[in-house]
Protein backbone atom coordinates (compact mmCIF):
# COMPACT_ATOMS: atom_id res chain seq x y z
CA UNK A 1 0.00 0.00 0.00
CA UNK A 2 2.74 2.66 1.19
CA UNK A 3 4.90 1.61 -2.35
CA UNK A 4 0.96 2.60 -4.05
CA UNK A 5 1.42 6.29 -2.25
CA UNK A 6 4.36 6.71 -3.73
CA UNK A 7 4.15 5.76 -6.73
CA UNK A 8 1.34 7.79 -7.14
CA UNK A 9 3.00 10.75 -5.27
CA UNK A 10 6.08 10.29 -8.12
CA UNK A 11 3.08 10.24 -10.67
CA UNK A 12 1.62 13.63 -9.10
CA UNK A 13 4.85 15.46 -8.98
CA UNK A 14 6.39 14.55 -12.65
CA UNK A 15 2.91 15.36 -13.89
CA UNK A 16 2.89 18.88 -11.97
CA UNK A 17 6.54 19.15 -13.56
CA UNK A 18 5.43 18.07 -16.87
CA UNK A 19 2.38 21.15 -16.70
CA UNK A 20 5.00 23.75 -15.20
CA UNK A 21 7.12 22.89 -18.19
CA UNK A 22 4.69 22.82 -20.83
CA UNK A 23 3.75 26.49 -19.73
CA UNK A 24 7.46 27.85 -19.41
CA UNK A 25 7.82 26.25 -23.14
CA UNK A 26 4.22 27.64 -24.69
CA UNK A 27 5.00 31.50 -22.46
CA UNK A 28 8.72 30.93 -23.33
CA UNK A 29 7.79 30.72 -26.96
CA UNK A 30 5.45 33.55 -26.93
CA UNK A 31 7.47 35.79 -25.39
CA UNK A 32 10.28 35.68 -27.99
CA UNK A 33 7.80 36.48 -30.36
CA UNK A 34 7.00 39.23 -28.53
CA UNK A 35 10.56 40.18 -28.33
CA UNK A 36 10.98 40.15 -32.05
CA UNK A 37 7.78 42.12 -32.47
CA UNK A 38 9.05 44.84 -29.98
CA UNK A 39 12.75 44.79 -32.04
CA UNK A 40 10.51 45.55 -35.21
CA UNK A 41 9.19 48.57 -33.93
CA UNK A 42 12.15 49.82 -31.79
CA UNK A 43 14.08 49.83 -35.39
CA UNK A 44 11.20 52.15 -36.33
CA UNK A 45 12.55 54.29 -33.43
CA UNK A 46 9.96 54.04 -31.56
CA UNK A 47 10.94 53.36 -28.06
CA UNK A 48 9.04 52.53 -25.09
CA UNK A 49 9.55 51.15 -20.97
CA UNK A 50 11.65 47.98 -20.97
CA UNK A 51 9.26 44.91 -20.34
CA UNK A 52 9.87 41.74 -17.54
CA UNK A 53 9.91 38.33 -18.80
CA UNK A 54 6.49 37.28 -18.64
CA UNK A 55 4.29 40.18 -17.24
CA UNK A 56 5.65 43.06 -19.76
CA UNK A 57 5.07 46.02 -18.19
CA UNK A 58 2.01 45.18 -16.25
CA UNK A 59 3.89 45.51 -12.72
CA UNK A 60 4.90 49.00 -13.93
CA UNK A 61 1.29 50.02 -14.75
CA UNK A 62 0.22 48.52 -11.56
CA UNK A 63 2.80 50.38 -9.34
CA UNK A 64 2.11 53.83 -11.44
CA UNK A 65 -1.51 53.18 -10.90
CA UNK A 66 -1.09 52.51 -7.18
CA UNK A 67 0.93 55.49 -6.79
CA UNK A 68 -1.65 58.20 -8.83
CA UNK A 69 -4.46 56.68 -6.33
CA UNK A 70 -2.45 57.35 -3.49
CA UNK A 71 -1.82 61.07 -4.50
CA UNK A 72 -5.60 61.53 -5.21
CA UNK A 73 -6.64 60.39 -1.48
CA UNK A 74 -3.87 62.46 -0.14
CA UNK A 75 -5.14 65.94 -2.40
CA UNK A 76 -8.70 64.80 -1.65
CA UNK A 77 -9.92 68.61 -1.08
CA UNK A 78 -12.87 70.96 -2.86
CA UNK A 79 -11.14 72.08 -5.95
CA UNK A 80 -12.36 75.51 -7.71
CA UNK A 81 -14.40 75.19 -10.93
CA UNK A 82 -11.51 76.22 -13.01
CA UNK A 83 -9.02 73.76 -11.03
CA UNK A 84 -10.89 70.94 -11.74
CA UNK A 85 -11.55 71.64 -15.10
CA UNK A 86 -7.67 72.20 -15.41
CA UNK A 87 -7.04 68.92 -14.54
CA UNK A 88 -6.49 66.21 -16.98
CA UNK A 89 -8.79 63.32 -15.38
CA UNK A 90 -6.69 60.99 -18.02
CA UNK A 91 -3.73 61.00 -15.42
CA UNK A 92 -6.08 60.04 -12.74
CA UNK A 93 -7.84 57.05 -14.49
CA UNK A 94 -4.76 55.95 -16.52
CA UNK A 95 -1.70 57.48 -15.05
CA UNK A 96 0.99 54.77 -16.71
CA UNK A 97 0.02 56.73 -20.29
CA UNK A 98 0.50 59.92 -18.77
CA UNK A 99 3.86 59.20 -17.60
CA UNK A 100 5.13 57.02 -20.06
CA UNK A 101 4.02 60.06 -22.40
CA UNK A 102 6.03 62.54 -20.79
CA UNK A 103 9.10 60.12 -20.93
CA UNK A 104 8.60 58.96 -24.51
CA UNK A 105 6.28 61.32 -26.28
CA UNK A 106 3.28 60.72 -28.33
CA UNK A 107 4.10 57.44 -29.89
CA UNK A 108 5.80 54.88 -28.06
CA UNK A 109 5.35 51.04 -27.54
CA UNK A 110 4.17 48.62 -24.42
CA UNK A 111 3.88 45.58 -23.59
CA UNK A 112 0.94 43.74 -21.38
CA UNK A 113 2.09 40.06 -20.72
CA UNK A 114 1.85 38.30 -23.86
CA UNK A 115 0.32 41.14 -25.92
CA UNK A 116 2.14 44.14 -27.44
CA UNK A 117 0.81 47.65 -27.68
CA UNK A 118 1.43 51.07 -29.40
CA UNK A 119 0.14 54.25 -28.34
CA UNK A 120 -0.97 56.60 -31.06
CA UNK A 121 -1.63 59.90 -30.29
CA UNK A 122 0.20 61.92 -33.14
CA UNK A 123 -2.31 63.93 -35.11
CA UNK A 124 -1.06 62.90 -38.34
CA UNK A 125 -0.89 59.04 -37.34
CA UNK A 126 -4.49 59.06 -35.94
CA UNK A 127 -5.89 60.49 -39.30
CA UNK A 128 -4.24 57.44 -41.04
CA UNK A 129 -5.55 55.00 -38.65
CA UNK A 130 -8.97 56.61 -38.99
CA UNK A 131 -8.66 56.28 -42.64
CA UNK A 132 -7.53 53.16 -42.83
CA UNK A 133 -10.62 50.93 -44.23
CA UNK A 134 -8.83 47.26 -44.08
CA UNK A 135 -10.74 44.51 -42.79
CA UNK A 136 -7.02 43.31 -41.35
CA UNK A 137 -7.46 46.08 -38.96
CA UNK A 138 -10.06 45.77 -36.36
CA UNK A 139 -11.11 45.87 -32.60
CA UNK A 140 -8.22 43.70 -30.41
CA UNK A 141 -9.29 40.63 -29.88
CA UNK A 142 -8.40 39.91 -26.23
CA UNK A 143 -10.61 43.20 -25.32
CA UNK A 144 -13.57 41.55 -27.35
CA UNK A 145 -13.51 38.33 -25.62
CA UNK A 146 -14.15 39.89 -22.10
CA UNK A 147 -16.98 42.03 -23.72
CA UNK A 148 -18.69 38.55 -24.70
CA UNK A 149 -21.05 38.73 -22.18
CA UNK A 150 -22.13 41.98 -22.45
CA UNK A 151 -22.24 42.27 -26.21
CA UNK A 152 -22.13 38.48 -27.74
CA UNK A 153 -21.06 39.01 -31.10
CA UNK A 154 -22.97 42.03 -32.20
CA UNK A 155 -21.56 44.76 -34.45
CA UNK A 156 -19.77 46.60 -31.56
CA UNK A 157 -17.79 43.36 -30.80
CA UNK A 158 -17.99 42.09 -34.55
CA UNK A 159 -14.63 41.90 -36.85
CA UNK A 160 -13.85 41.49 -40.69
CA UNK A 161 -16.67 40.22 -42.74
CA UNK A 162 -18.74 39.84 -39.47
CA UNK A 163 -18.58 43.28 -38.84
CA UNK A 164 -19.24 44.59 -42.56
CA UNK A 165 -22.23 42.38 -42.94
CA UNK A 166 -23.90 43.97 -39.63
CA UNK A 167 -22.71 47.52 -40.13
CA UNK A 168 -24.39 47.70 -43.73
CA UNK A 169 -27.36 46.10 -41.78
CA UNK A 170 -27.52 48.37 -38.98
CA UNK A 171 -26.27 51.61 -40.11
CA UNK A 172 -29.34 52.16 -42.36
CA UNK A 173 -31.42 52.82 -38.93
CA UNK A 174 -29.30 55.92 -38.07
CA UNK A 175 -29.10 57.82 -41.21
CA UNK A 176 -30.04 61.16 -40.85
CA UNK A 177 -33.01 61.14 -42.70
CA UNK A 178 -34.27 58.38 -40.53
CA UNK A 179 -32.79 60.00 -37.75
CA UNK A 180 -35.56 63.77 -38.13
CA UNK A 181 -38.00 61.32 -38.26
CA UNK A 182 -37.40 60.40 -34.66
CA UNK A 183 -37.65 63.89 -33.30
CA UNK A 184 -41.15 63.48 -32.61
CA UNK A 185 -40.44 60.32 -30.18
CA UNK A 186 -37.78 62.09 -28.25
CA UNK A 187 -39.49 64.98 -27.67
CA UNK A 188 -42.52 62.68 -26.35
CA UNK A 189 -39.99 60.29 -24.16
CA UNK A 190 -38.23 63.69 -22.62
CA UNK A 191 -42.09 64.50 -21.20
CA UNK A 192 -41.72 62.63 -17.85
CA UNK A 193 -38.32 63.60 -17.00
CA UNK A 194 -39.82 67.32 -17.36
CA UNK A 195 -42.53 66.87 -15.87
CA UNK A 196 -40.98 65.48 -13.05
CA UNK A 197 -38.66 68.12 -12.55
CA UNK A 198 -41.37 70.69 -12.40
CA UNK A 199 -43.13 68.73 -9.32
CA UNK A 200 -39.89 68.61 -7.66
CA UNK A 201 -39.23 72.52 -8.39
CA UNK A 202 -43.09 73.26 -7.14
CA UNK A 203 -42.72 71.26 -4.05
CA UNK A 204 -40.21 73.83 -2.96
CA UNK A 205 -42.69 76.40 -3.57
CA UNK A 206 -41.45 77.57 -7.22
CA UNK A 207 -37.82 77.49 -5.77
CA UNK A 208 -34.47 75.87 -6.15
CA UNK A 209 -34.63 72.10 -5.70
CA UNK A 210 -32.14 69.32 -5.86
CA UNK A 211 -31.88 66.55 -8.54
CA UNK A 212 -29.45 63.86 -9.12
CA UNK A 213 -29.50 63.61 -12.86
CA UNK A 214 -27.95 60.42 -13.82
CA UNK A 215 -30.44 57.88 -13.72
CA UNK A 216 -33.45 60.09 -15.15
CA UNK A 217 -31.57 60.72 -17.97
CA UNK A 218 -30.91 56.90 -18.24
CA UNK A 219 -34.77 56.34 -18.06
CA UNK A 220 -35.31 58.70 -20.89
CA UNK A 221 -32.59 57.98 -22.92
CA UNK A 222 -33.21 54.04 -22.38
CA UNK A 223 -37.04 55.18 -23.59
CA UNK A 224 -35.75 56.49 -26.62
CA UNK A 225 -34.22 53.75 -27.87
CA UNK A 226 -36.66 51.18 -27.24
CA UNK A 227 -39.59 53.28 -28.87
CA UNK A 228 -37.11 54.34 -32.13
CA UNK A 229 -35.28 51.03 -32.38
CA UNK A 230 -37.88 48.37 -30.94
CA UNK A 231 -40.98 50.01 -31.08
CA UNK A 232 -41.82 49.46 -27.45
CA UNK A 233 -41.64 51.51 -24.47
CA UNK A 234 -38.83 52.10 -21.91
CA UNK A 235 -41.15 50.34 -19.13
CA UNK A 236 -41.33 46.51 -21.63
CA UNK A 237 -37.16 46.92 -21.29
CA UNK A 238 -36.76 48.02 -18.18
CA UNK A 239 -35.35 44.82 -16.47
CA UNK A 240 -32.75 44.47 -19.87
CA UNK A 241 -31.30 48.10 -19.05
CA UNK A 242 -30.98 47.24 -15.50
CA UNK A 243 -29.06 44.28 -15.88
CA UNK A 244 -27.16 45.46 -18.67
CA UNK A 245 -26.29 48.03 -15.88
CA UNK A 246 -25.47 45.70 -13.72
CA UNK A 247 -22.92 43.62 -15.46
CA UNK A 248 -21.51 46.92 -17.02
CA UNK A 249 -20.48 47.70 -13.24
CA UNK A 250 -19.70 43.84 -12.48
CA UNK A 251 -16.87 43.79 -15.65
CA UNK A 252 -15.41 47.20 -14.62
CA UNK A 253 -14.17 46.27 -11.32
CA UNK A 254 -12.59 43.37 -13.00
CA UNK A 255 -9.12 43.51 -12.22
CA UNK A 256 -7.16 44.64 -15.31
CA UNK A 257 -10.05 44.86 -17.46
CA UNK A 258 -8.45 46.42 -20.28
CA UNK A 259 -4.93 45.52 -19.62
CA UNK A 260 -4.60 41.90 -18.15
CA UNK A 261 -2.35 39.42 -19.01
CA UNK A 262 -4.11 36.27 -20.49
CA UNK A 263 -3.51 32.95 -19.55
CA UNK A 264 -3.77 31.11 -16.13
CA UNK A 265 -5.31 34.78 -15.03
CA UNK A 266 -8.31 34.35 -16.75
CA UNK A 267 -8.87 30.50 -16.32
CA UNK A 268 -9.23 31.81 -12.39
CA UNK A 269 -11.31 34.78 -12.77
CA UNK A 270 -13.54 32.15 -14.92
CA UNK A 271 -14.09 30.51 -12.07
CA UNK A 272 -14.46 33.71 -9.63
CA UNK A 273 -18.11 34.69 -8.12
CA UNK A 274 -17.88 37.35 -9.61
CA UNK A 275 -17.87 35.97 -13.37
CA UNK A 276 -20.55 33.59 -12.37
CA UNK A 277 -22.41 36.56 -11.71
CA UNK A 278 -21.99 38.21 -15.16
CA UNK A 279 -22.42 34.90 -17.19
CA UNK A 280 -26.09 34.80 -14.96
CA UNK A 281 -27.06 38.41 -16.30
CA UNK A 282 -26.05 37.11 -19.57
CA UNK A 283 -28.93 34.41 -19.80
CA UNK A 284 -31.43 36.31 -17.70
CA UNK A 285 -30.72 39.35 -20.48
CA UNK A 286 -30.84 37.08 -23.14
CA UNK A 287 -33.91 35.49 -21.82
CA UNK A 288 -35.72 39.22 -21.81
CA UNK A 289 -34.47 40.31 -24.94
CA UNK A 290 -35.65 36.91 -26.49
CA UNK A 291 -39.51 37.75 -25.24
CA UNK A 292 -39.89 41.02 -26.97
CA UNK A 293 -38.24 39.98 -30.37
CA UNK A 294 -40.96 37.19 -29.59
CA UNK A 295 -43.20 39.87 -29.12
CA UNK A 296 -42.00 42.15 -31.80
CA UNK A 297 -42.35 39.60 -34.28
CA UNK A 298 -46.20 38.59 -33.17
CA UNK A 299 -47.03 42.62 -33.45
CA UNK A 300 -45.48 42.59 -37.10
CA UNK A 301 -47.19 39.43 -38.25
CA UNK A 302 -50.54 41.70 -37.30
CA UNK A 303 -49.75 44.63 -38.63
CA UNK A 304 -50.59 45.55 -42.27
CA UNK A 305 -48.16 48.77 -42.40
CA UNK A 306 -45.13 46.38 -41.46
CA UNK A 307 -43.69 46.65 -45.04
CA UNK A 308 -43.86 50.33 -45.56
CA UNK A 309 -40.86 51.70 -45.12
CA UNK A 310 -41.08 53.18 -41.86
CA UNK A 311 -39.57 49.88 -39.57
CA UNK A 312 -37.83 50.00 -36.58
CA UNK A 313 -34.38 48.28 -36.24
CA UNK A 314 -36.11 45.08 -34.38
CA UNK A 315 -37.90 44.76 -38.14
CA UNK A 316 -34.85 44.91 -40.40
CA UNK A 317 -33.15 42.33 -38.04
CA UNK A 318 -36.08 40.13 -38.12
CA UNK A 319 -36.15 40.44 -41.94
CA UNK A 320 -32.26 39.95 -42.60
CA UNK A 321 -32.35 36.97 -40.83
CA UNK A 322 -35.79 35.48 -42.10
CA UNK A 323 -34.74 36.04 -45.60
CA UNK A 324 -31.33 34.17 -45.48
CA UNK A 325 -32.08 30.82 -45.92
CA UNK A 326 -28.44 29.74 -45.18
CA UNK A 327 -28.80 30.66 -41.36
CA UNK A 328 -29.72 28.17 -39.06
CA UNK A 329 -32.50 29.16 -36.08
CA UNK A 330 -29.67 29.06 -33.76
CA UNK A 331 -27.54 31.99 -35.54
CA UNK A 332 -30.78 34.05 -36.50
CA UNK A 333 -31.38 33.98 -32.32
CA UNK A 334 -28.50 34.73 -31.14
CA UNK A 335 -27.58 37.13 -34.58
CA UNK A 336 -30.85 39.41 -33.46
CA UNK A 337 -30.64 39.07 -29.82
CA UNK A 338 -26.80 40.21 -29.48
CA UNK A 339 -27.21 43.17 -31.37
CA UNK A 340 -30.74 44.06 -29.60
CA UNK A 341 -27.94 43.83 -26.51
CA UNK A 342 -25.19 46.47 -28.51
CA UNK A 343 -27.76 48.31 -29.33
CA UNK A 344 -29.70 48.63 -26.21
CA UNK A 345 -26.36 49.46 -24.40
CA UNK A 346 -24.59 52.07 -26.69
CA UNK A 347 -27.58 53.26 -27.74
CA UNK A 348 -28.66 54.43 -24.69
CA UNK A 349 -25.82 54.61 -22.02
CA UNK A 350 -23.13 56.78 -23.75
CA UNK A 351 -25.78 59.35 -25.04
CA UNK A 352 -27.13 59.26 -21.30
CA UNK A 353 -23.35 60.18 -20.03
CA UNK A 354 -23.26 62.66 -22.43
CA UNK A 355 -26.42 64.52 -21.56
CA UNK A 356 -24.98 64.70 -17.90
CA UNK A 357 -21.82 65.79 -18.91
CA UNK A 358 -23.52 69.24 -20.51
CA UNK A 359 -25.50 69.74 -17.87
CA UNK A 360 -22.60 69.60 -15.19
CA UNK A 361 -20.69 72.22 -17.25
CA UNK A 362 -23.65 74.42 -18.26
CA UNK A 363 -24.71 74.22 -14.72
CA UNK A 364 -21.11 75.91 -13.93
CA UNK A 365 -21.93 78.30 -16.37
CA UNK A 366 -24.66 79.92 -16.58
CA UNK A 367 -24.50 82.56 -19.28
CA UNK A 368 -23.97 79.44 -21.67
CA UNK A 369 -27.49 78.59 -20.73
CA UNK A 370 -29.00 81.89 -21.48
CA UNK A 371 -27.39 82.34 -24.84
CA UNK A 372 -28.79 78.66 -25.65
CA UNK A 373 -32.41 79.89 -23.94
CA UNK A 374 -32.15 83.01 -26.11
CA UNK A 375 -31.32 81.09 -29.64
CA UNK A 376 -34.47 78.39 -28.65
CA UNK A 377 -37.17 80.90 -28.19
CA UNK A 378 -36.27 82.64 -31.28
CA UNK A 379 -35.66 79.20 -33.13
CA UNK A 380 -39.55 78.16 -31.15
CA UNK A 381 -41.59 80.21 -29.73
CA UNK A 382 -43.01 77.24 -28.11
CA UNK A 383 -39.93 76.18 -26.38
CA UNK A 384 -40.16 72.90 -28.30
CA UNK A 385 -37.49 71.86 -30.94
CA UNK A 386 -38.65 70.28 -34.38
CA UNK A 387 -36.70 68.40 -37.38
CA UNK A 388 -36.15 71.53 -39.24
CA UNK A 389 -34.90 73.76 -36.73
CA UNK A 390 -32.65 71.52 -35.09
CA UNK A 391 -29.52 72.42 -37.75
CA UNK A 392 -30.13 75.78 -36.94
CA UNK A 393 -29.35 75.76 -33.12
CA UNK A 394 -25.64 77.24 -33.61
CA UNK A 395 -25.00 77.76 -29.68
CA UNK A 396 -26.48 74.62 -28.55
CA UNK A 397 -24.55 72.76 -31.12
CA UNK A 398 -20.96 74.62 -30.19
CA UNK A 399 -21.60 73.68 -26.61
CA UNK A 400 -22.02 70.13 -27.29
CA UNK A 401 -19.31 69.81 -29.37
CA UNK A 402 -16.62 71.48 -26.61
CA UNK A 403 -18.56 68.74 -23.61
CA UNK A 404 -17.70 66.30 -26.34
CA UNK A 405 -14.48 67.09 -26.41
CA UNK A 406 -13.45 67.88 -22.54
CA UNK A 407 -15.40 64.82 -21.93
CA UNK A 408 -16.22 62.17 -24.08
CA UNK A 409 -17.81 59.21 -22.62
CA UNK A 410 -15.59 56.84 -25.26
CA UNK A 411 -11.63 57.01 -23.44
CA UNK A 412 -10.15 55.19 -26.50
CA UNK A 413 -9.98 54.57 -30.24
CA UNK A 414 -8.46 51.12 -30.04
CA UNK A 415 -7.50 48.91 -32.75
CA UNK A 416 -5.53 45.25 -33.39
CA UNK A 417 -3.20 44.39 -36.50
CA UNK A 418 -4.43 40.60 -37.87
CA UNK A 419 -1.47 40.88 -40.59
CA UNK A 420 0.93 43.28 -40.96
CA UNK A 421 -0.31 46.34 -42.20
CA UNK A 422 1.06 50.44 -42.96
CA UNK A 423 -0.30 53.20 -41.57
CA UNK A 424 1.19 56.00 -43.43
CA UNK A 425 4.85 55.62 -42.52
CA UNK A 426 4.30 53.13 -40.04
CA UNK A 427 4.85 49.49 -40.08
CA UNK A 428 2.27 47.89 -37.44
CA UNK A 429 3.32 44.42 -36.78
CA UNK A 430 0.58 41.85 -36.47
CA UNK A 431 -1.03 41.25 -33.42
CA UNK A 432 -0.16 45.26 -32.45
CA UNK A 433 -2.89 46.74 -30.82
CA UNK A 434 -3.13 50.25 -31.38
CA UNK A 435 -4.40 52.63 -28.68
CA UNK A 436 -5.42 56.35 -29.09
CA UNK A 437 -6.47 58.23 -25.67
CA UNK A 438 -9.41 60.52 -27.10
CA UNK A 439 -9.25 62.79 -23.47
CA UNK A 440 -5.65 63.40 -23.83
CA UNK A 441 -5.52 64.13 -27.82
CA UNK A 442 -8.52 66.52 -26.96
CA UNK A 443 -6.81 68.48 -24.37
CA UNK A 444 -3.00 68.76 -26.05
CA UNK A 445 -2.22 72.13 -26.16
CA UNK A 446 -0.18 71.81 -29.68
CA UNK A 447 -3.40 71.32 -31.27
CA UNK A 448 -6.02 72.73 -29.26
CA UNK A 449 -4.02 76.02 -28.15
CA UNK A 450 -3.11 77.24 -24.38
CA UNK A 451 -7.35 77.00 -23.58
CA UNK A 452 -7.20 73.65 -24.16
CA UNK A 453 -8.44 72.62 -21.10
CA UNK A 454 -11.19 75.59 -21.12
CA UNK A 455 -14.56 75.15 -21.60
CA UNK A 456 -14.75 77.52 -24.54
CA UNK A 457 -17.52 76.45 -26.93
CA UNK A 458 -17.03 79.37 -28.91
CA UNK A 459 -13.84 78.01 -30.67
CA UNK A 460 -16.41 76.18 -32.60
CA UNK A 461 -18.23 78.74 -33.88
CA UNK A 462 -17.14 78.12 -37.63
CA UNK A 463 -16.83 74.27 -36.59
CA UNK A 464 -14.47 71.75 -36.44
CA UNK A 465 -12.29 72.30 -38.99
CA UNK A 466 -11.03 76.21 -37.87
CA UNK A 467 -11.63 74.88 -33.89
CA UNK A 468 -7.86 73.38 -33.99
CA UNK A 469 -5.00 72.82 -35.83
CA UNK A 470 -5.60 69.58 -36.57
CA UNK A 471 -9.01 68.68 -36.99
CA UNK A 472 -8.42 64.69 -37.08
CA UNK A 473 -7.46 65.07 -33.41
CA UNK A 474 -11.13 65.68 -33.02
CA UNK A 475 -12.67 62.13 -32.58
CA UNK A 476 -15.52 61.61 -29.64
CA UNK A 477 -17.10 59.33 -32.33
CA UNK A 478 -14.09 57.84 -33.67
CA UNK A 479 -13.65 58.15 -36.95
CA UNK A 480 -13.15 56.41 -40.68
CA UNK A 481 -14.83 53.12 -41.16
CA UNK A 482 -15.40 52.80 -37.63
CA UNK A 483 -17.10 55.59 -36.74
CA UNK A 484 -19.61 55.61 -34.60
CA UNK A 485 -22.99 54.35 -36.13
CA UNK A 486 -24.95 56.23 -33.76
CA UNK A 487 -23.17 59.65 -34.20
CA UNK A 488 -26.41 61.32 -35.85
CA UNK A 489 -28.35 59.57 -33.53
CA UNK A 490 -27.03 61.15 -30.16
CA UNK A 491 -26.29 64.56 -31.90
CA UNK A 492 -30.16 65.06 -32.60
CA UNK A 493 -30.73 63.40 -29.16
CA UNK A 494 -28.80 65.87 -27.26
CA UNK A 495 -29.91 69.21 -28.99
CA UNK A 496 -33.70 67.94 -28.27
CA UNK A 497 -33.50 66.77 -24.43
CA UNK A 498 -30.74 69.86 -23.87
CA UNK A 499 -33.29 72.55 -25.78
CA UNK A 500 -36.57 71.16 -23.38
CA UNK A 501 -34.71 71.36 -20.71
CA UNK A 502 -33.09 74.56 -20.82
CA UNK A 503 -36.16 75.77 -22.24
CA UNK A 504 -38.15 75.47 -18.82
CA UNK A 505 -35.39 75.37 -16.41
CA UNK A 506 -32.33 77.17 -15.11
CA UNK A 507 -29.95 75.49 -12.70
CA UNK A 508 -26.44 75.72 -10.90
CA UNK A 509 -24.23 73.23 -9.60
CA UNK A 510 -25.18 71.61 -6.28
CA UNK A 511 -22.88 72.07 -3.35
CA UNK A 512 -22.72 68.38 -2.86
CA UNK A 513 -21.59 67.83 -6.48
CA UNK A 514 -18.21 65.91 -6.41
CA UNK A 515 -16.34 65.88 -9.87
CA UNK A 516 -14.65 62.55 -10.09
CA UNK A 517 -14.80 61.42 -13.58
CA UNK A 518 -14.73 57.79 -13.78
CA UNK A 519 -14.01 54.64 -15.98
CA UNK A 520 -16.81 51.98 -16.45
CA UNK A 521 -16.42 51.36 -20.18
CA UNK A 522 -16.96 54.40 -20.92
CA UNK A 523 -15.97 57.50 -18.71
CA UNK A 524 -19.13 58.81 -16.54
CA UNK A 525 -19.45 60.95 -13.37
CA UNK A 526 -18.09 58.67 -10.63
CA UNK A 527 -20.70 60.09 -7.82
CA UNK A 528 -23.59 61.33 -10.19
CA UNK A 529 -24.61 65.09 -11.40
CA UNK A 530 -25.96 66.97 -8.46
CA UNK A 531 -27.80 70.12 -9.79
CA UNK A 532 -29.92 72.86 -8.34
CA UNK A 533 -32.65 74.03 -10.69
CA UNK A 534 -35.38 76.28 -10.96
CA UNK A 535 -38.17 76.32 -13.06
CA UNK A 536 -38.39 79.26 -15.57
Amino acid sequence: MEKVFVAMKLVSSLAIVGIFSWILYVYGNMWLKIQRVRMKLQKQGIKGPPPSFLHGNLPDMQRIQAQASNIAKASNINHSVDQFLAHDYTATLFPYFEHWRKQYGLLYTYSTGMKQHLYVNQPELVRELNQCITLDLGKPTYITNKLAPLLGNGILRANGLSWAHQRKLVSAEFFMDKVKGMVGLMIESAQPLLKKWEQISEGQGGGTAEVKVDEDLRELSADVISRVCFGHSYSMGKEVFSKLRTMQKAMSKQGGFLFAASGFGDILNFLSKKQNEISSLEREIESLIWKLVEERKRECSEEISSSSSEKDLMQLLLESTMSDQTLGKDFSKSFIVDNCKNIYFAGHETTAVAISWCLMLLALYPEWQTRIRVEVAQLCPNGVPDADTLPLFKTLTMVIQEVLRLYPPAAFVSREAYEDIQIGDLNVPKGVCLWTLIPTIHRDSEVWGPDANEFKPERFSEGVSKACKFPQAYVPFGAGNRLCLGKNFAMVQLKVVLALIISKFSFSLSPGYRHSPAYRMIVEPGHGVHILIQKI
